[in-house]
C-alpha cells in the first residue's frame, strides 16, 4: 500500500481545516505545541504519529475521526 497518498490526503485535510478556522500555520503550530517548521513539513505530506495528529485535531477543535474524514 502506498502510504504517501494517505499522508498527502491528511496534510490537505489539515490545511483545509486550518484555513476554515482562519489560522496561520504559525498559530496552529503554537496552539498544538509543535514547532512551526515541523508543522510546515506536516502540511507538505510528512508522516506523523497519532499523538501529533491528536494534538493538531485538538488545536483545530475537531476529533481525530473528523481529522481523518477525507
Amino acid at each position: 500500500m502506498n502510504y504517501n497518498v494517505i499522508y498527502q490526503k491528511l496534510s490537505q485535510r489539515i490545511e483545509d481545516l486550518r484555513k476554515e478556522k482562519n489560522m496561520t500555520q504559525e498559530k496552529l503550530a503554537e496552539v498544538a505545541g509543535l514547532h512551526r517548521s515541523y508543522f510546515w513539513d506536516i502540511e507538505q505530506g510528512r508522516n506523523i504519529s497519532i499523538k501529533t495528529a491528536y494534538k493538531i485535531a485538538k488545536a483545530l477543535g475537531v476529533t481525530l475521526s473528523e481529522l481523518f474524514d477525507f
